[in-house]
């Protein structure tokens, strides 16, 4: 099996973020395949105008594998066009928005993370087309480019049901540009690595495209984890009430051990650490938000007393509510 060559360009004050976090899923991905004792399937690059070292806008120092005008088009899988302060040298760049243009039509897929978008769009690649970018580059993209269909609250628009969004699609800001990395992973290797590569990550959970840039929690949707949708969606809503096995098997429509099998098949873990980390979730979000008493945190996320939130939070943080409200609010 030939390997698939997911290409990332990059360029001086690239977003370093912007570059690893993508690049980090899909050699990750790699790992997972190891593990199992299956062959790599994607070969990583990064391309740049010249083959030197350059400053990402952090100050770390990328080494470019090959110059993006020296590598045929046909022979890469994927390129994707990330973001940062650099973006506005190379949405003048003529050389590399031609070479996008033409590169377009022979790869299988092209996109950008954060505001990459600027760059697609200045090389008229995205007219007509429906797009996103990092919030604070939206407004940017909708007055220089008003042919490009701006959807500014979504994570990104690759969809791998529609021809068009799994060939040319865009993502928001930085760490976006990781679910949307982990959506390519799904399409191409099946949702049980991604979500692997996504608990091997430490992400709470695979965030769907469609999904605002702003939620505090953002549970998977129907179409992607099948019978377990509507009760992932119903749970953050309903954090102050019984969510034991059996009030959960009985608003799932499934008996207890069905549900507990689900919930080990689909997320690797069972009802009640999913039910206890989202529970941990809101509370830490509430009290990021810094707007609202220990004692109502803990009774709108169901811990009941506050008693029960701070042995919560020494277990998993290692901290107390009101150390986490004063260091993070």
């Amino acid at each position: 099996m030939s390997l698939r060559t997911i290409a990332t360009l990059v360029f001086p004050e690239v977003m370093s973020l912007d570059v690893t976090g993508p690049m980090q899923v899909f050699a990750s991905a790699n790992v997972e395949r190891m593990r199992q004792g299956l062959p790599e399937y994607y070969r990583l690059l990064l391309l740049g105008q010249e083959l030197a070292p350059l400053a990402t806008s952090c100050g770390i120092r990328l080494c470019v594998d090959a110059r993006w005008q020296d590598i045929p088009p046909a022979t890469l899988d994927t390129l994707l066009v990330p973001g940062g302060a650099g973006v506005e040298t190379q949405c003048r760049n003529t050389a590399l928005l031609a070479w996008l243009k033409a590169t377009e039509p022979k790869i299988r897929r092209l996109g950008s993370v954060c505001s990459g978008a600027l760059i697609l769009a200045a090389a008229d690649l995205l007219d007509e087309r429906t797009a996103t970018t990092h919030w604070a580059d939206v407004e940017t993209l909708r007055e220089r480019h008003p042919a490009v269909q701006v959807e500014a609250d979504r994570l990104h628009t690759y969809d791998p049901k529609d021809s068009d969004a799994a060939h040319l699609f865009t993502s928001a800001g930085v760490t976006a540009g990781i679910d949307l990395a982990l959506a390519l992973v799904e399409a191409d290797l099946g949702r049980a690595v991604a979500l692997t590569v996504a608990r091997r990550l430490v992400m709470f959970l695979r965030r769907p495209g469609g999904q605002a840039q702003f939620s505090a929690l953002l549970p998977p949707t129907s179409s992607e984890i099948s019978r377990l949708g509507t009760l992932l969606e119903w749970i953050p809503a309903h954090l102050a009430d019984d969510l034991g096995i059996e009030a959960l098997a009985r608003q799932a429509h499934m008996s207890p051990r069905t549900l507990c099998r689900l919930f080990k098949l689909e997320l690797g873990i069972g009802p009640g650490r999913y039910v206890e980390q989202v529970r941990l979730e809101m509370a830490r979000s509430l009290l990021s938000g810094g707007q609202t008493s220990i004692a109502t945190v803990a009774s709108l996320t169901g811990y009941g007393h506050p008693e029960n939130m701070r042995r919560t939070f020494q277990k998993h943080l290692s901290v107390s509510p009101q150390e986490y409200a004063e260091r993070f609010a």
